[in-house]
């Protein structure tokens, strides 16, 4: 296993938006705050997953939640297919609904989704913890 960081809300240079969670090849003196073309944010190659995470708690708005993260996760893929490259994707909701929890596993089993997790379940978020650690 080589170098790892895990960024925030960066801006990932392929697809012009924030991502909410980016684990990097790279090490800390790599990445650059703003828009250094040097920074590891701007190499597509350096992405090893990128992860959508909603808190919001209330059941009603779950499945906005949902839609807005699988919207991004499939820009995401989509502009990094586009360059030959399949970091993994993951999911981190607090309030996942049965509809929105069966979606999830379907892209679970097909693979277009790598990973997810209940950000209330303290199982599934220590799992995912050690998976992206694991990465």
């Amino acid at each position: 296993m080589g170098h790892r960081i895990l960024i925030f809300n960066p801006i990932v240079s392929l697809v012009q938006k924030n991502v909410d969670l980016c684990l990097f090849d790279s090490v800390p003196a790599h990445f650059q705050f703003g828009r250094r073309q040097s920074s590891c944010h701007y190499k597509p190659d350096k992405y090893i997953a990128l992860g959508e995470l909603k808190g919001g708690i209330d059941p009603a708005g779950a499945d906005e939640h949902w839609k807005t993260a699988n919207s991004a996760l499939q820009r995401v893929r989509t502009a990094f297919d586009g360059k030959h490259l399949s970091p993994q994707t993951f999911f981190i909701g607090a309030a996942i609904q049965k509809a929105m929890a069966i979606e999830i596993y379907h892209q679970l089993e097909t693979g277009s989704l790598t990973n997810a997790a209940n950000l209330t379940i303290d199982e599934q978020l220590v799992s995912i913890c050690q998976w992206l650690i694991a990465l």
